[in-house]
């Protein structure tokens, strides 16, 4: 509110109201200030008041053999830039370039399912769905990582895009984890199935 004030030189005000009244002008000045409830989810409060749906969302994470990604989205863009901000926060989760992650919403034959966007959901919901089901992209890529590299599990970290062995140099990057997916020729097929895909439903407790 400070910094307002300052931008809109409220204490100048005084000094452009008299010079207004010379012009035969009346000026004047206020300060409105609001609270909304934003993210709008929680399917339990939904019900309450009468809703026939839940408020939450969902998200498919499909990787692809060569390393990038697509993204299925519940939520809807009606101008607000989804295709970036989605695919920004994809990109940095996976430490990929922006370029390799694409972002699909708005067809029912291919997401999940989804309330659309409104009342500032989108990142707060939507993306939250995003990155439940980049997370567990990343704990399926550290299991298949601790096979490539004949390593326990609890020993893999993920970062900057990459899969490595604590205390070690070892390491395997997201592409050669997501091909090994796909190609399963060294593959823990007694442990997990090949392939690289996962959905996530968020439905946060409140707003």
């Amino acid at each position: 509110l400070e910094q307002a004030q300052k931008t809109a030189d409220w204490a100048g005000f005084e000094a452009r109201r008299a010079e207004a009244k010379k012009r035969g002008k009346l000026r004047g000045i206020g300060v409105s200030t609001y609270l909304e409830a934003c993210g709008i989810a929680p399917s339990n409060i939904a019900g309450a008041l009468g809703a026939r749906a839940g408020l939450y969302e969902a998200a498919t994470v499909r990787v692809h053999p060569t390393g990038s990604v697509t993204i299925l989205t519940g939520s809807h863009s009606h101008g607000q830039g989804h295709e970036t901000t989605f695919a920004q926060v994809v990109a940095d989760r996976l430490g990929i370039p922006l370029e390799s992650v694409d972002i699909v919403h708005g067809d029912t034959s291919k997401i999940l399912f989804g309330m659309g966007t409104y009342g500032s959901r989108s990142l707060a919901v939507g993306g939250t769905a995003i990155v439940k089901a980049v997370d567990k992209i990343v704990a399926k890529g550290k299991k298949i990582a601790a096979h490539l590299m004949e390593a326990a599990e609890s020993d893999i970290v993920f970062e900057n895009g990459a899969f490595k062995v604590a205390g070690t140099d070892k390491q395997k990057m997201f592409g050669e984890v997501a091909f090994a997916a796909y190609v399963p020729h060294n593959y823990p097929h007694d442990k997990l199935e090949p392939g690289l895909n996962e959905n996530a439903f968020y439905d946060p407790s409140n707003f």
